[in-house]
């Protein structure tokens, strides 16, 4: 009997050993990164356009710096989404300002897990605007419309809206030219575009050139609400180093609660911002007409986000519906909010992921 018994008991450790060692050997991805505290340095991205007008204000400002403290603040800037995005996935970049669109592909593209939706920045702001002479879908045939790129949030938005007008892409109907913002703008006054799907200060610039508004996107939401920019990080990031996620977000709080405060002053900042940025100033008419399109505000619209990603199937920027499943994390956002004691914000069921 007791020879059984060490003989079992050799047994048992051999077990114990090999099921350490099977743990032992598992990919270290397989779990959550622990948290390592606050970052070392925080690259974000954005785009110098009224939409980002919040991005601009806490840059000038110096919200994000202030609360960033010993992390090292390192800025680019892009034309359009799918640049950023391609940054990001690249690991190029840690968070960016970005269209909604274009951060649905990232999370998307990546299965799910290159990238959180973590608070929301700007909704409204986009126009369809053509020449005056068009006054319906119809008239578009044969017509070029501008975008700012491929796949972003504008881009996806006139897609979507053509197919719904049974208005073919191409020769045989209207051809779609993704061109940056300032082109468009040069080409509108030439002739050699008919309009474009834009984000302002673009849209009140063609405007001010003799465009009129033909589709305001705010009326294809209900309550007039879409999230034209939001806010993105890397998870690895995220999870990494969540105080300094937490810093962006209370300076991106301070930034909107500016805008919001002291909108003449936040004008001039963000045209200001604009100026140094591009070269070319906001003429103040057109600021204005473009400010008094735009809502900020910190809550992403998470509630949006399916919709949109039928949009993006729909204006063939995405093959298949992506499953939003843990896209949205607004764990940050909403200690932050509570902080304020201001309310909380939904994540509308999409930070529940399935993986």
């Amino acid at each position: 009997m007791t020879r059984r018994l060490r003989i079992l008991a050799s047994l048992l450790a051999v077990l114990a050993t090999l099921a350490a060692c099977s743990r032992a050997d598992r990919p270290a991805d397989s779990a959550a990164p622990a948290s390592e505290g606050p970052a070392a340095e925080l690259r974000l991205g954005f785009f110098p356009n009224i939409t980002h007008a919040p991005a601009l204000i806490g840059l000038d400002k110096g919200y994000f710096a202030k609360e960033l403290g010993n992390t090292k603040l390192v800025t680019q800037q892009f034309n359009a989404g799918p640049e950023a995005v391609n940054a990001l996935l690249g690991g190029s970049l840690d968070a960016s300002f970005i269209g909604s669109s274009p951060a649905i592909n990232a999370f998307a593209k990546s299965k799910g897990a290159a990238v959180r939706l973590i608070a929301g920045s700007t909704s409204g702001g986009a126009q369809l605007v053509v020449k005056p002479d068009i006054t319906g879908p119809e008239q578009l045939k044969g017509k070029t419309i501008a975008t700012p790129q491929a796949g972003n949030t504008q881009d996806v938005a006139l897609k979507k809206w053509l197919k719904e007008h049974n208005l073919p892409r191409g020769a045989d109907g209207v051809t779609v030219q993704n061109l940056d913002n300032p082109r468009t703008l040069d080409l509108f006054k030439s002739g050699q575009v008919a309009g474009g799907w834009l984000p302002e200060p673009w849209s009140s610039r063609l405007v001010d050139a003799g465009a009129k508004v033909l589709v305001d996107e705010r009326t294809l939401w209900p309550g007039g609400q879409f999230p034209t920019t939001v806010l993105i990080v890397r998870t690895e990031f995220l999870q990494k180093h969540p105080d300094t996620v937490a810093a962006l977000l209370r300076g991106t709080r301070q930034a909107i609660e500016f805008a919001t405060a002291n909108p003449a002053e936040a004008k001039t900042v963000t045209n200001d911002s604009i100026k140094k940025l591009t070269n070319a100033s906001v003429a103040p008419a057109v600021l204005d007409r473009a400010f008094s399109e735009l809502t900020f505000g910190l809550d992403p619209l998470a509630a949006t986000f399916p919709q949109l990603s039928k949009d993006s199937v729909t204006a063939g920027a995405t093959p298949t519906e992506t499953d939003l499943a843990g896209f949205v994390d607004v764990t940050q956002l909403n200690k932050v909010l509570q902080g304020n004691g201001k309310p909380t914000v939904s994540a509308a069921g999409l930070d529940k992921s399935q993986r």
